[in-house]
């Protein structure tokens, strides 16, 4: 019996899972399947630049640079669309996210949802990804260690996207994506860049702590009206 899965399929089977395929802009082919996983094999292991989606993809979905590996479902590689002008960066999967496989799932995404539909953005056009690409038990904080072993995706992802801002969803993606450990009001309300792509920066409340705190609203609904305006000078 042939179980070849012809390229129709695979595509519907990735916008199922809410996997955004790789495609190049140069309108170059894909990699064959065994060229992925050998030069996704080579990349985990060391600091060779990554330059592909797909060998990226893999390449987060094998990883086992850090422990968080033997307690994930799977990782949370990010989704959307690769040509975004807007990166939205949060720190780390939780529960539902692991068990799905996409960034900013359950109530916090739909609030997230809610937040870029306010300033004229669907969740399909722009790109969503975290600092950590795997759950940290019981939803802790991102260590120092697991976030540096993890930081090599997120820069391979914003080298490939190359968007125009980055908005920063809470104070730890915030931190970890800066270098910093200035405090989230400290962040807000200013015009940071990520030093090493001069991309940048916006910061903001995380989706779920307005759900915790909704009179903070007001200061996101602010950053949000900043990274519109942004947008929108950068891209006229």
């Amino acid at each position: 019996m042939d179980n070849a899965i012809s390229e129709s399929d695979r595509l519907a089977y990735l916008d199922a899972l809410g996997i955004t395929p790789w495609r190049s802009r140069a309108g170059e082919n894909d990699p064959e399947p065994e060229e992925v996983a050998e030069l996704a094999a080579e990349v985990i292991g060391d600091e060779s630049p990554i330059t592909d989606w797909a060998v990226l993809q893999q390449a987060v979905a094998a990883c086992t640079r850090c422990d968080l590996h033997k307690s994930r479902t799977q990782t949370v590689f990010g989704v959307g669309n690769s040509n975004a002008d807007l990166l939205v960066v949060g720190e780390a999967p939780g529960a539902e996210e692991d068990r799905r496989g996409e960034p900013f799932v359950g109530k916090a995404g739909q609030l997230l949802d809610e937040m870029l539909r306010a300033i004229g953005l669907e969740r399909k056009v722009v790109y969503i990804a975290n600092i950590l690409k795997c759950r940290p038990p019981g939803n802790r904080d991102p260590q120092e260690s697991e976030a540096a072993s993890c930081r090599r995706y997120l820069d391979a992802q914003i080298s490939m996207l190359q968007p125009k801002v980055i908005l920063a969803v809470g104070r730890i993606a915030a931190q970890q994506l800066l270098g910093n450990s200035l405090p989230l009001g400290r962040m807000r309300g200013q015009r940071l860049e990520l030093a090493s792509a001069g991309i940048p920066v916006i910061v903001t409340y995380h989706p779920a702590y307005l759900l915790r705190t909704p009179e903070d609203k007001r200061k996101a609904w602010q950053d949000l009206c900043a990274t519109r305006a942004l947008l929108t000078d950068l891209t006229a």
